[in-house]
């Protein structure tokens, strides 16, 4: 587990500066909101051949959903479908506080303390609904069906 200050600072950087952000032409974007912290995310997911090639997110929101959003397109970009979902899984268990945090995650370890916040559990989880979304559309598109 990440020490909280390093966890902050994690955070607040990518709550300050999130990476791969904007629309992917042509890619059709999947949104969550979340009325009850007023965040609102889209995600757009090129996936080729089985492997997510560009990932990225827009919209507006706390600073846990931002960074949560900006840490997974950094963590996913490159990935087969299958490593994205092992992934995803890995790290919804932590947030949901089912499991404690995995040195596989990475920088996602910065919102393992979330797991004692349940209101701000919404928000950590609210990217990655949005991509289960993409991912399954983009499954579909290739005619592999969807295992999300």
């Amino acid at each position: 587990m990440l020490p909280d200050s390093v966890a902050r600072q994690i955070i607040d950087d990518h709550a300050r500066r999130p990476r791969h952000t904007g629309e992917l032409p042509g890619i059709v974007g999947v949104s969550r909101d979340n009325p009850g912290c007023g965040d609102q995310l889209t995600v757009w997911a090129d996936v080729q051949a089985g492997q997510i090639t560009r990932l990225s997110f827009g919209g507006r929101g706390c600073a846990i959903s931002q960074s949560a959003a900006s840490l997974m397109t950094v963590a996913l970009s490159k990935k087969t479908l299958a490593e994205a979902r092992e992934l995803a899984a890995v790290y919804r268990g932590m947030v949901l506080g089912e499991t404690g945090p995995d040195p596989r995650l990475g920088d996602l370890q910065a919102l393992a303390g979330v797991s004692k916040l349940h209101a701000r559990r919404r928000c950590a989880l609210l990217a990655w609904d949005a991509l289960g979304g993409a991912l399954a559309g983009a499954s579909a598109q290739a005619g592999e069906g969807s295992s999300s």
